[in-house]
């Protein structure tokens, strides 16, 4: 069974950053696109960042040019930097294998505020 878990989430002011991170017990990770999600309070989870097993990135048009998704196959490890953080990133920040919205870990509580 897989198992994802998320890292890093914490408190930040307007205009901060933060980094979150993934850990994936996925045999043969590598070979695996990633996906980071997010869901606002009271909201729908949504899609953030995409990152292909070859290194190919995309971004949700609200986070594009200010978070950064990027892979570490040797730890097994998937990350989202944050920057110029806006109160509407405040969320839970999920990750999970590309294509899949099931078998969610925990998530890590992202808040921006002042």
């Amino acid at each position: 069974q897989v198992q994802l878990v998320e890292s890093g989430g914490g408190l930040v002011q307007p205009g901060g950053s933060l980094t979150v991170s993934c850990a994936a017990s996925l045999t043969l990770f590598a070979a695996y696109g990633m996906d980071w999600y997010r869901q606002p309070p009271g909201k729908q989870r949504e899609l953030v960042a995409s990152i292909t097993s070859g290194g190919r990135t995309n971004y949700a048009d609200s986070v594009k040019g200010r978070f950064s998704i990027s892979r570490d196959n040797a730890k097994k490890m998937v990350y989202l930097q944050m920057n110029s953080l806006k109160p509407e990133d405040t969320a839970v920040y999920y990750c999970n294998r590309a294509g899949i919205t099931s078998g969610w870990g925990q998530g890590t509580q992202v808040t921006v505020s002042s």
